[in-house]
């Protein structure tokens, strides 16, 4: 190994002394020592992290969204939909430690990040011993760029698939995507950056993209050329951190009300637009099996994904967790659960989980995503309605979540190429392109005017693109903060819920949060 590249190996190996295997995680048995053989470069040092490495990530459609297939909360697929089986991942050193992270989307049993502090840390020693090894990456084929994406559910592939081409078309270039599962996007970003063979292009969720921005490992999109001319404030600021933007969305996602048209009906009742008017129409709606409401306190960060929207639109703040104006967001919640309009395995539930209550009749009305549409239409006997989520008093904003994913370009040391890879994003940000992505997936485009075309096209969805337009990006304000902050509140989610007064949840969550742990 060259003098200049031993050096620069050590300074990596010495940067991550501090993630080793700490007493009472348990290292995966990964088998053999093997690691992705890189094409051939200049300079052959591009051997694996030391063992022990810790390599962590943020997430979880869901975002936002499912889990999201874009994000915010990362959406979960559709319980009955084929899925084309991941890319083959690089398998790590023997001896790493890999630890699952609710996202912004629900995935069902994943491990929690106990330490959410050191993702950014651990996202730094990837990124800073990456570049420090300028000019031992692989070699790249001047006419062949790649995107890193989630979209492993086989309609989303091929949506993104025949997108890509027609950008690649137009640009007389070969553009290539390369998915795995939305909760490995960051985990694939660590192990490339640490190898120098980072894509092009990466489709981050909305919530993982500061803790790579932070490190300094993704380019400023403005300077590279990419388009914001017709793009809402709430969305730049989605694809921002600390003022610079990141991430570029194609659509984006966020919540609403969901109803039963024939049970409301049959009822009697309106669709409710208060606080005051939920609560009662789910008590007049609860009978026998059936729930007047279901929404997600579980499921990761789908519950806190579902609960920004009652916090934010009662003056509540990420900042202040033991806020007054939380509390009471909390305590809403726990008088839909005693009133018994709300079932008690909601402490459990994904907004998949909510989704499979409401087709089966189990409720009456739903928070949920428009990732839950392609699943909802598969029942024709079933016919729902939408509407934006009811705020405390009459007159007040309906402030949901911002989910979805962000086209992101990391720093690969290439003008000329990175250039390109901002067309390749313009491209795919387009009017045209974000028109047909959103009506095949449901979501809400990005760009105003191409917003204006799909609420013509789809105008029972119009209330989504209500909501949207005053909702906030969960990380906006607190950045790669954000993990800590959707932790504590799924913490005090399972104490509220379960008996301990909102109050004393949210003191312990804001402690939390302070302390770092």
């Amino acid at each position: 190994m060259p003098p200049d590249c031993a050096t620069a190996r050590a300074a990596h190996v010495d940067s991550v002394e501090a993630l080793q295997h700490r007493p009472g995680e348990q290292a995966l048995p990964w088998p053999g020592d093997r690691w992705p053989a890189l094409s051939a470069s200049p300079v052959p040092c591009s051997a694996p992290p030391a063992p022990g490495t810790e390599l962590s990530h943020l997430h979880p459609h869901a975002s936002a969204g499912t889990a999201s297939r874009a994000a915010g909360p990362r959406r979960s697929p559709p319980p009955r939909r084929a899925r084309r089986p991941p890319d083959p991942a690089p398998l790590p050193p023997k001896g790493i430690i890999v630890r699952a992270h609710p996202p912004n989307g629900p995935w069902p049993g994943r491990r929690r990040v106990r330490r959410p502090a050191l993702v950014a840390l651990t996202v730094a020693s990837a990124v800073v011993g990456s570049t420090a090894l300028t000019g031992c990456g692989q070699s790249r084929d001047p006419g062949v760029y790649t995107v890193l994406n989630s979209s492993t559910d086989d309609s989303y592939h091929s949506w993104d698939a025949a997108t890509l081409e027609r950008c690649g078309k137009r640009l007389g270039v070969t553009v290539r995507q390369q998915s795995v599962p939305a909760d490995q996007v960051m985990t694939k970003s660590l192990r490339m950056a640490s190898s120098k063979s980072l894509p092009d292009i990466i489709q981050f969720d909305g919530s993982e993209m500061p803790a790579f921005a932070e490190t300094g490992g993704l380019m400023d999109l403005r300077r590279l050329g990419v388009d914001t001319t017709d793009v809402p404030q709430g969305i730049l600021d989605y694809g921002s951190y600390k003022g610079t933007y990141y991430g570029a969305a194609r659509t984006v996602n966020t919540l609403a009300l969901f109803y039963n048209k024939d049970v409301l009906g049959k009822a009697g009742v309106k669709v409710p637009t208060t606080w005051e008017e939920m609560r009662e129409a789910a008590r007049k709606l609860t009978r026998g099996h059936r729930y007047g409401i279901a929404l997600s306190a579980g499921g990761a960060e789908d519950g806190v994904y579902q609960f920004t929207p009652f916090m934010w639109s009662n003056g509540g703040d990420e900042t202040d967790l033991a806020g007054r104006q939380v509390i009471q967001a909390l305590d809403y919640w726990k008088s839909l659960l005693s009133d018994g309009s709300l079932s008690k395995s909601t402490i459990n539930w994904t907004q998949a989980d909510v989704n499979d209550q409401f087709m089966a009749g189990n409720a009456a009305m739903m928070i949920n995503g428009p990732w839950q549409v392609e699943t909802l239409n598969t029942k024709k006997s079933l016919h729902w309605g939408i509407a934006r989520i009811p705020v405390p008093r009459a007159g007040d904003d309906s402030v949901g979540p911002l989910g979805g994913g962000e086209l992101t370009i990391p720093d690969i040391g290439d003008t000329t190429r990175e250039k390109t890879s901002a067309k390749i994003v313009n491209c795919l940000t387009s009017e045209q392109e974000e028109v047909t992505y959103a009506l095949n997936s449901w979501m809400i485009p990005a760009n105003r005017k191409a917003a204006a075309v799909w609420r013509k096209k789809v105008p029972s969805l119009s209330s989504l693109a209500d909501q949207v337009a005053v909702a906030r990006s969960r990380t906006a304000k607190v950045g790669s903060g954000w993990t800590s902050i959707s932790l504590a509140l799924q913490s005090a989610f399972q104490s509220a819920l379960t008996g301990q007064s909102s109050a004393s949840a949210l003191k312990h969550a804001q402690a939390r949060v302070e302390s770092g742990k």
